[in-house]
């Protein structure tokens, strides 16, 4: 069993902190997801469950629950997932020189908080509240749990603009970062998506596309409650794959994705490349069918085929995307690759607070250099934009 602590604020708002995600009412939680800016598949209480409940976001992974909820008469009127981390691993905003930095003056940098979706690089709404003033109440909550828990600092991660407004106004500083998405323009299909990329873009996916097909690959797509259990256990076992090639282990257990294939089955989309009528490969997409939007997540393949990877993670799922009409693809973090695909630069952010003075003027110096790098580094990858001009692209067409 779990612990969970509450305390009351002057104005009657109850302020609860859960050791287990099990403890928060699901409906009320998915509710309040759902009246954000912008809610993902990732932030709804059954998948952040199932990291806890098949053991790979826990305590022991070093992954602590600290999940925040703020109630008024009943009502969930704000909360979020927050967890005591023991390492800086699955966050994708990276801060080992911090912790670095901490170690050689002889200070702790672990235990940290951090409010974020383990092992997920996916922008979107972290501090759920019923409007400002709850959210900004949930982020002075963060701080006030960081001081009591002798965290060294307060960490979120790939919050929305809401997140980051609350945040600021509570003491945070803000870090700028870049990832690479896919948005619609109105393609009739993948070929009309082709017509748009410069000649140079559009010839080398066509190549890497034929070495797929000349090598006798074709792919097998499955959505939903079609996808099988023993299409889970050969995708898992690509999972696996991948993690040993970079002599690492697997951050999901096999019984979270059995759990998401019981509980969240609308939500996956399996692509598995097969030759000879033996699977080769596999990529996995997660579906947000309400908003139209698709996240590459995990790939993985058992034979080795020159140019797999970029049809298997990024061609098929954009081709099928287009095909059903959806508006994003957002092909995970980092991988400027990704833009001679067709993925543009977008920007994400994350807010951090750090409790020791020295460390945080520091590190507020350290984000100001770095953020007016970023912008930089943006106007430069726009500059080398895949796609023809509007006006060369219509002439063509």
């Amino acid at each position: 069993m779990g612990d969970s602590t509450s305390a009351m604020d002057e104005t009657g708002i109850v302020i609860r902190v859960d050791d287990r995600p099990e403890a928060l009412p699901q409906d009320h939680w998915d509710a309040l997801l759902a009246a954000q800016a912008r809610p993902t598949p990732f932030m709804r209480l059954a998948y952040l469950r199932a990291l806890h409940a098949s053991g790979s976001a826990t305590a022991s992974t070093g992954w602590q629950p600290q999940f925040v909820s703020l109630w008024r008469g009943g009502a969930l009127i704000a909360a979020c997932p927050a967890w005591l981390k023991s390492h800086s691993y699955g966050e994708y905003v990276f801060d080992w020189a911090w912790a670095d930095a901490y170690h050689r003056h002889g200070l702790s940098y672990y235990p940290k908080l951090l409010v974020a979706v383990p092992f997920t690089p996916v922008p979107g709404s972290r501090l759920l509240a019923v409007d400002d003033e709850a959210r900004a109440l949930l982020a002075q909550a963060l701080r006030a749990l960081a001081r009591e828990t002798a965290a060294s600092s307060l960490h979120v991660l790939f919050g929305d603009p809401a997140d980051q407004a609350a945040l600021a106004a509570a003491g945070c500083s803000a870090r700028a970062g870049v990832q690479f998405h896919w948005t619609a323009e109105g393609d009739a299909d993948f070929t009309a998506f082709l017509a748009r990329l410069h000649r140079d873009k559009r010839k080398k996916i066509q190549q890497e596309q034929r070495r797929v097909r000349e090598a006798g690959v074709s792919f097998d797509i499955r959505e939903g409650a079609a996808i099988t259990g023993e299409d889970w256990d050969y995708f898992y076992r690509c999972y696996q794959q991948t993690y040993r090639e970079h002599h690492s282990r697997p951050y999901l257990s096999r019984d979270f994705f059995a759990r998401m294939a019981a509980e969240m089955p609308e939500h996956w989309l399996l692509f598995t490349a097969v030759r000879e009528g033996e699977r080769v490969a596999t990529s996995l997409i997660v579906l947000d069918p309400a908003r139209r939007a698709a996240f590459g997540r995990y790939w993985g393949a058992t034979a080795h085929i020159p140019c797999l990877h970029f049809d298997a993670c990024y061609y098929q799922p954009l081709a099928w995307c287009i095909a059903h009409g959806y508006k994003r693809f957002e092909g995970g973090a980092q991988g400027e690759h990704k833009m001679a695909r067709g993925l543009m630069p977008t920007p994400t952010a994350s807010s951090h607070w750090l409790a020791h003075p020295a460390f945080a003027d520091a590190v507020n110096d350290f984000l100001a250099r770095e953020g007016e790098a970023m912008a930089g580094y943006m106007d430069e990858l726009n500059e080398h934009a895949p796609f023809k001009a509007k006006d060369a692209a219509d002439a063509a067409s």
